[in-house]
């Protein structure tokens, strides 16, 4: 198979497109839409996002360390992209996208009481990089949806989440599962 080279960039595809809410009063509230996020350490648990610094929510973070992870699904894709092309100098995000801001258990960041899963995020270091800040942060709680948690488990159901990705400029429902962890060398069961 022939192969190209390119430049390097930022071909790390699909991403979570999460909303992210940050602000310590409702007249800071605010929402950024961010792809550049992820896990950082399972224990302590730890994540990260990558900001720009000409975003308005950048200053917010920088004043008060703390912010929520919004997971995302397909009702919520419309507002997602909405909340990452507006800003929120001009509008009040929550207000024109009708979100629900709700206090947050851990942090003074609002959750998004639509989002199905939230994740509540303690600034703990900002790495200067480039184009974008990277705010690694520990986890102190997280809010589910109750409508997504299996009583039989206590797990949340990411499936009927109906949670979204996003690819190089476009969003995507996530498709049907070809595996779990481990099943590649996962001992099969005689019947």
């Amino acid at each position: 198979m022939a192969k190209q080279n390119w430049k390097p960039g930022t071909l790390i595809y699909p991403v979570p497109a999460v909303m992210v809410s940050v602000g310590a009063t409702p007249e800071e509230y605010n929402i950024i839409t961010v792809a550049w996020v992820g896990t950082v350490c399972s224990d302590p648990a730890m994540c990260y996002i990558s900001v720009r610094k000409s975003r308005h929510s950048y200053e917010i973070l920088m004043k008060n360390n703390e912010f929520v992870i919004n997971l995302t699904n397909e009702e919520l894709a419309y507002a997602t992209d909405w909340c990452g092309v507006k800003s929120g100098k001009d509008y009040n995000k929550f207000k024109e996208m009708k979100l629900t801001p709700q206090p947050a258990e851990k942090v003074k960041a609002p959750i998004i009481a639509e989002s199905p899963l939230s994740i509540e995020c303690r600034v703990t270091q900002v790495l200067e990089l480039g184009t974008h800040d990277m705010f690694i942060a520990e986890v102190l709680n997280i809010q589910a949806d109750e409508q997504f948690i299996d009583p039989e488990t206590d797990r949340f159901n990411m499936d009927e989440a109906k949670l979204i990705a996003y690819s190089h400029g476009h969003y995507y429902k996530l498709g049907e599962e070809i595996g779990k962890f481990g099943w590649t060398v996962q001992k099969k069961r005689k019947h």
